[in-house]
């Protein structure tokens, strides 16, 4: 199926100040871009294998504040749009690793690379893949408590001393028993006295955790689990996948992005080393950040595409968020996250203007 480039209209929210309600329809052909529509996925060659019907919600069997679910459909659209599909997909910043295992799941991927420099993330991944039996084990035989949850704490903040195992559980049951997910900063869920109005178990219904880590446990031979450093990642694994591969960086945030968050904050030289490292990808990329002026300026030669995302840490709040994409990755039209305004690097926004094109933004 060959490529092209589609002109399509776009209905967004405009960014200025004096008009903060104003929505206005412009001709783009601002990305590389394909309609991808049900239909189309169904007449797709190389989609026979795609499962249809799989829904991506709370399918990780890990909790994130600001956790990508939502995006899954979005990722799904752009393996179909850059006929990927049945290759290999790797995210360097996994945590929960939900559009990972949407992909897998759904089999638009053949192969999961699942990488998190996090000791006790990594610990968690690499046991319920390589110790599915004995996580769930743990798992159905772990009744919450406050008692329980200080040991495993305990485990937790001595997590050397620790087997893969034991620190993978201690990861999880925090993840699970805390306050919108965060491992280890969060109070528990309920508080010391359980007199919340949710208690520790609301979010840990062992039957159903088991069952979603048995369902990973049975794909173990497509899944890739490390525990590196992003940047080692990048210059040490991404350079090596096929390319029918597609890489989601999902780095800790710019402003935000403090410790209390992050077991691995990012300090901004951080930011900048991940950055170069990125224009040096030869595969297929795409990277999410909040909205930083600093972030918009290290990408600012890249396409980019701004939405918003429903965040749960400590409130319900709608976030603004930003993505940008690797140079000949085609974007579909269909699927956006909420509120998707396309942009266009600098340079080339005032080429195509100058040529009588609408850019957004």
């Amino acid at each position: 199926m060959p490529l092209h480039h589609d002109v399509v209209k776009i209905s967004y929210r405009s960014n200025s100040t004096d008009t903060p309600h104003r929505h206005r329809e412009n001709t783009l052909n601002t990305l590389p871009q394909r309609q991808v529509t049900i239909a189309s996925i169904a007449a797709y060659p190389r989609s026979a294998c795609i499962s249809r019907g799989y829904s991506a919600r709370y399918k990780s069997p890990l909790r994130y504040p600001g956790g990508k679910s939502s995006l899954s459909k979005f990722v799904q659209s752009i393996f179909v749009a850059n006929d990927i599909v049945g290759g290999v997909y790797a995210e360097p910043y996994a945590g929960g690793a939900s559009v990972a295992l949407s992909l897998l799941f759904g089999n638009y991927v053949q192969k999961i690379f699942i990488n998190d420099v996090d000791p006790a993330v990594h610990a968690f991944w690499r046991s319920a893949v390589s110790q599915p039996d004995e996580l769930c084990r743990l798992i159905r035989d772990t009744r919450p408590s406050v008692k329980e949850w200080n040991r495993q704490r305990a485990i937790y903040l001595t997590g050397k001393r620790a087997s893969a195992l034991e620190l993978g559980f201690a990861a999880f049951f925090l993840n699970r028993t805390n306050r919108s997910g965060i491992i280890g900063s969060a109070g528990i869920i309920g508080g010391q006295n359980q007199n919340g109005p949710w208690k520790m178990d609301a979010r840990y219904n062992r039957s159903e955790l088991s069952a979603r880590i048995e369902r990973i446990a049975s794909l173990k031979n497509r899944i890739k689990v490390t525990g590196i450093d992003a940047a080692l990642f990048l210059t040490n694994i991404a350079k090596k996948l096929p390319p029918e591969s597609l890489l989601y960086l999902d780095p800790p945030y710019y402003v935000k992005g403090e410790r209390r968050l992050y077991a691995n904050y990012y300090g901004p030289n951080d930011h900048t080393d991940i950055a170069a490292a990125v224009g040096r990808l030869r595969c297929h990329w795409l990277v999410s950040y909040d909205q930083a002026p600093a972030i918009r300026q290290l990408y600012r030669r890249f396409h980019s595409l701004s939405y918003s995302l429903r965040y749960s840490a400590s409130a319900t709040s709608l976030g603004k968020e930003v993505m940008f994409f690797s140079d000949r990755l085609v974007v579909p039209t269909d699927h956006r996250p909420a509120g998707a305004v396309s942009r266009l690097p600098s340079a080339t926004r005032q080429k195509r203007s100058s040529a009588g094109i609408a850019v957004a933004g």
